[in-house]
């Protein structure tokens, strides 16, 4: 893939790197890309290794992980949020042959490697393990490319395998949706341990013939400067972040129409966010994937961002979807399922969990209960697995979750469902205060049962600081449960 690009627009941009000071071309990148390959391979690491990297948002990432894909090697990307006695498992579970880094994780990384090979970005840009680059290989579309490791919501986390077929499935998912070309750009600032930090939309500007603002890690001065200035042409967030924009003192002083398009994947937009941001000139499209479909399954296009709040679109050119239980094409509710370019051939060495992902037929089942209308959109009602039964009713916390945040005094909000005597489950609620607010929790209930039914709402309300969350923002709910008196 870097190959080719560079074939294409070798003196074109690819990374503007904010951390060093330094701009990659793509011919720059492909060049670099292939010399690591070389020096990987001459560490005696065989096809079908794997290599762990631990970094921040930096340009080295991509061309380790185009050097990886000439070497035919599996990249593995670790999440530097995690420490030693969390990433140690993860490791085992896929067996690394190298640990890359950055400066500020190499302490981690030592001590993470066990004696095997510790490589540390460069520190003028780049690697300094150089060799004789491998001869050119013809790519196997569904052979593994990199790692990435699921949420961790529950258990120990899974090895969902990425390929080409999906990275390059998923950028025509972009692309097409976005109307993207070479003169178009992007941020990457969500975490590269992630999909979205990758695909949302790096890598498929990258394949475009765009280029990508390399930032760190979340710091919205720069974003805010980045779209004010109209250097990014496309911004992918999720609800957190656009949460935070909209919290921020500077949002009224900065043009959000300069951008051609706004994104936000991860968790449902509440739609006070959306119109917040749509009475500035920005319409949000949300869309719907996972990090098992490469991760875009689904995005609502902008004609119906407004008129169809809650949506997640349609599912897009190379995604297939259907719900399990309704005629194909009807309208009806049911477990969302999926197949087609994105999706992932399974579960690195884990083979039994591969089998349960999948119907016998070979659809990915997501977990999400969503509904289709007769216009062919759909929506996600909720986690199969978030559901309760409260005195013999079905409740979906996020039904209760969107009340909930329509509350003058409340941010956000999470449900979850605990066991109870009488009712066999009842809803105990997690909400964040607005700011300069203070819910007044002992009037939740009244204010909920005028909006909800009696069983549907929460037996408790909890006022918390901050949810405990995954890397996409989606909240850990399991952790909540620690949380109740």
């Amino acid at each position: 893939m870097a190959a080719r690009r560079a074939e294409l627009t070798p003196d074109a941009l690819a990374f503007l790197d904010h951390s060093t000071g330094r701009n990659w071309t793509f011919a720059q990148v492909n060049a670099e890309a292939a010399a690591f390959a070389g020096g990987l391979l001459g560490l005696g690491l065989e096809q079908g290794a794997r290599v762990a990297i631990l970094c921040h948002n930096r340009a080295e990432f991509f061309i380790a992980l185009f050097a990886c894909q000439k070497a035919g090697l599996i990249l593995c990307p670790l999440n530097w949020r995690q420490p030693d006695a969390e990433l140690r498992p993860v490791l085992a579970s896929v067996g690394c042959s190298a640990i890359l880094h950055d400066a500020a994780h190499a302490t981690l990384a030592q001590a993470l490697s066990d004696g095997q090979p510790c490589i540390g970005f460069a520190a003028q840009g780049g690697f300094d393990l150089h060799s004789t680059p491998p001869p050119p290989r013809r790519i196997d579309d569904d052979a593994p490319w990199y790692l990435l490791f699921t949420s961790g919501t529950t258990g120990l986390p899974k090895a969902v395998i990425q390929t080409p077929r999906m990275a390059m499935g998923n950028a025509v998912n972009i692309a097409q949706h976005l109307g993207l070309s070479s003169h178009d750009s992007t941020a990457c600032f969500l975490p590269l341990f992630h999909t979205a930090g990758i695909n949302l939309f790096t890598l498929p500007v990258f394949l475009w013939g765009g280029h990508s603002h390399v930032l760190a890690k979340f710091q919205p001065d720069d974003l805010f400067d980045l779209i004010a200035t109209g250097r990014i042409s496309h911004f992918f967030g999720v609800p957190a972040i656009y949460q935070a924009f909209s919290l921020h003192p500077a949002i009224d002083d900065v043009d959000l129409t300069r951008l051609r398009s706004y994104a936000c994947g991860g968790a449902a937009l509440p739609a006070e966010v959306i119109r917040f941001f749509a009475d500035r000139g920005a319409v949000i499209c949300n869309g719907y994937g996972m990090t098992e479909t490469g991760p875009t399954g689904f995005l609502l296009d902008p004609a119906a961002a407004l008129a169809r709040i809650g949506s997640i679109g349609k599912p897009q050119t190379m995604t297939e979807a259907r719900l399990s239980g309704v005629p194909d094409g009807q309208p009806g509710e049911g477990e969302l399922e999926m197949r087609g370019a994105t999706v992932t051939p399974g579960y690195f060495g884990n083979p039994d969990a591969t089998a349960s992902a999948f119907t016998p037929d070979g659809w990915l089942k997501s977990g999400d209960v969503a509904a289709r209308d007769a216009a062919g959109y759909y929506t996600i009602i909720d986690r199969i697995k978030d559901m309760y039964i409260s005195g013999g009713e079905n409740v979906y916390p996020a039904e209760v979750e969107r009340v909930l945040i329509t509350h003058p005094a409340i941010l956000e909000a999470a449900v979850i469902g605990i066991p109870h005597p009488k009712w066999g489950e009842v809803g105990a609620a997690f909400i964040i205060a607005r700011p300069g607010h203070d819910c007044d929790t002992d009037a939740l209930s009244d204010w909920c049962r005028a909006r909800l039914a009696g069983y549907k709402t929460p037996k408790s309300f909890h006022q918390i600081e901050d949810f405990p969350r995954t890397a996409a923002g989606k909240v850990r709910k399991p952790l909540l449960r620690k949380m109740l008196p």
